[in-house]
């Protein structure tokens, strides 16, 4: 495992694109320590972000997750050009009649995706103690360590999605029609969840029974929005007469889903491989 690995990241290290998009990533996700700096002053309305709670524990668990997933597209993509890379410049025929299996190749991009989702999860956590302990009001350990399944949802999520670009990068071969299938793909998932939600079952939660099966949906269900759980955003919503029921948690049978998704997209990926004379 040790040797494949090293072989995947030997190809993404040489890649120009791989290596820039890579690095953008992680340094974007240290901007997120920026938005503790924003301030907006307009007379009698004044808003600081950091002082909104956002960076208190265990609150920071949620929101930094949720932002890092925002930023995935940017993996997305060099998972995707690592795919298509293995067509256009030939390395895939030729590790193949190097001795390497069908089989390892799809484990070699499937380490690829578990290292990446691993790294990501780890800086976010060390990021968001960083800033915990830079900003929050409640430092006490059992505050601190509680609401760490974000992490655990963040990692999911990540290696599912990872693998449906994978799933997509074997499938269309060319890394900008592989995002674009994605893109369309999202499209469809949200036109259909919005007939199922307002036309079809409108007054009724089968809707939303039916659409966490779906593959992006249920990525998306493993961290939902934040930012309504903020005090402010409450007390906004009480004045106004809005109640607020909605359920933050990382559930366990979301993440059956999304790891159900992760073992299709993979066994899809081989079995594509696996039939395609290359």
């Amino acid at each position: 495992m040790k040797r494949l690995l090293s072989i995947e990241l030997q190809k993404i290290w040489k890649n120009k694109g791989s290596r820039v998009l890579t690095l953008t990533y992680f340094i974007l996700l240290t901007f997120i320590a920026l938005i503790a700096s924003i301030k907006f002053d307009l007379g009698v309305f004044k808003l600081h972000l950091a002082e909104m709670g956002i960076f208190n524990f265990p609150f920071i668990w949620h929101f930094n997750t949720y932002i890092a997933s925002i930023l995935k597209l940017f993996l997305a993509i060099v998972i995707v050009s690592m795919m298509a890379n293995e067509y256009s410049y030939g390395t895939l025929k030729q590790n193949l009649i190097d001795g390497m299996s069908k089989k390892e190749f799809i484990l070699s991009k499937f380490l690829t995706i578990l290292l990446f989702a691993l790294v990501s999860t780890v800086f976010i956590f060390i990021l968001s103690l960083i800033l915990g302990f830079s900003f929050s009001s409640y430092t006490e350990i059992g505050i601190v360590l509680s609401d760490l399944d974000y992490l655990l949802g963040y990692f999911i999520k990540l290696i599912g999605f990872f693998s449906f670009c994978l799933f997509l990068g074997i499938l269309v071969k060319r890394s900008a029609f592989a995002l674009g299938f994605l893109l369309v793909w999202n499209i469809i998932e949200g036109i259909l969840k919005g007939i199922l939600t307002y036309k079809i079952f409108p007054d009724s939660t089968i809707a939303a029974y039916i659409t966490q099966f779906f593959p992006l949906e249920s990525m998306s269900n493993l961290i939902v929005e934040p930012f309504s759980r903020l005090s402010v955003v409450k007390s906004i919503g009480t004045k106004i007469g809005i109640e607020n029921i909605k359920d933050y948690g990382v559930h366990f049978y979301s993440i059956i889903i999304v790891l159900a998704w992760t073992l299709i997209f993979n066994l899809l990926s081989y079995r594509l491989l696996k039939n395609r004379d290359l």
